[in-house]
């Protein structure tokens, strides 16, 4: 079974290394650097490319506003070259308030603007000088100073929408799907992948423990976590499924932040939205997804208690799936 590995948000750098190295020890397919609002992915990428020995790495998310698709592609071939072409390009769109309130830009037309990053990096990437006018870029004679060591570096969209979706299979080499439930997400990967297969990547919220009901206890955090502060995540839960109980924790949230609303997260949207328990629980679990149709599903670690301890649990819970 083909599995990827999460790391960042929640961890320092010290701490990324050193599940790195644990990862040596294992076939991985991929790890994976988020990029929210703390550690840029870039520069942590950067630093992972010299300790990682095979995996292919990506950034899950870079956001397509707080950097033009010019920087992006130079930072795409520079990890590229630093990895030996194990580079896997994420993009996303991100959300309103980070892009407007954070970043001070307009968050406008997210899917033409996607549109016009994926073509003009994937130029850039094919060594070309080139010109492009689109709706919002204009390029005038843009060539790189080194050689990139691929043509092409495959390119994954985080995809919620359905329009962001479809716009996924049309020009993306695949998906990195999140927080979606599972009778969803079965249902949507059955009928794109229909259409024309591409890599159906879901990031997926784990925490593991010998002790169940902490692990069960550390994703429910997690999961209050996104339906409180991600108006898109909490919306497409609520129409999918779950919309008393992503009201429930909103409304909560809205009275006493994050501290207690992790217990209105119910049993069955921690089943559909995590992977989390026991070893046994775990593997369980992630076996239910690939049956979902995730060709590759993507581990977002959580620790639960030390970190080192609790990735180490992690690996060896999932080492025969990763020889």
């Amino acid at each position: 079974m083909r599995l990827g590995f999460s790391l960042g948000s929640l961890l320092s750098v010290e701490e990324i290394l050193g599940c790195v190295k644990i990862l040596n020890s294992y076939s991985t397919d991929s790890i994976w650097i988020p990029e929210t609002w703390g550690m840029d992915c870039v520069s942590i990428l950067s630093s992972i490319s010299g300790v990682s020995k095979n995996p292919k790495l990506g950034s899950s998310i870079i956001n397509i506003y707080s950097r033009s698709p010019a920087l992006i592609a130079m930072s795409a071939v520079t990890i590229d070259t630093l990895s030996n072409g194990r580079f896997i390009l994420g993009l996303g769109t991100s959300s309103r308030p980070i892009v407007e309130d954070w970043h001070g830009l307009e968050f406008k037309n997210p899917l033409q603007r996607m549109r016009e990053y994926v073509h003009i990096i994937r130029l850039i990437v094919s060594g070309k000088k080139i010109s492009y006018n689109g709706e919002f870029f204009h390029l005038n004679n843009f060539g790189l100073l080194i050689k990139p060591p691929r043509k092409e570096i495959p390119i994954y969209l985080a995809a919620i929408n359905e329009k962001m979706v479809d716009l996924t299979w049309e020009i993306a080499n695949g998906v990195i799907f999140y927080l979606r439930p599972l009778p969803e997400l079965k249902k949507t990967i059955k009928k794109m992948q229909a259409t024309k297969k591409i890599d159906v990547a879901c990031q997926l919220i784990t925490c593991v423990s010998e002790d169940s009901e902490k692990a069960i206890t550390r994703a429910k955090e997690t999961i209050a976590f996104y339906v409180s502060v991600g108006k898109i995540y909490r919306e497409f839960l609520a129409s999918n499924g779950f919309q008393n109980e992503t009201i429930a924790i909103f409304d909560e949230y809205k009275k006493s932040g994050l501290k207690d609303n992790y217990r209105l997260v119910t049993d069955d949207m921690v089943n559909s939205l995590s992977i989390s328990g026991n070893p046994e629980d775990v593997k369980r679990k992630i076996r239910q997804f690939a049956e979902a149709g995730v060709d590759l599903p993507i581990l977002q670690f959580n620790p639960v208690g030390k970190v080192r301890e609790s990735f180490e649990l992690l690996t060896k819970t999932l080492a025969s799936d990763m020889k």
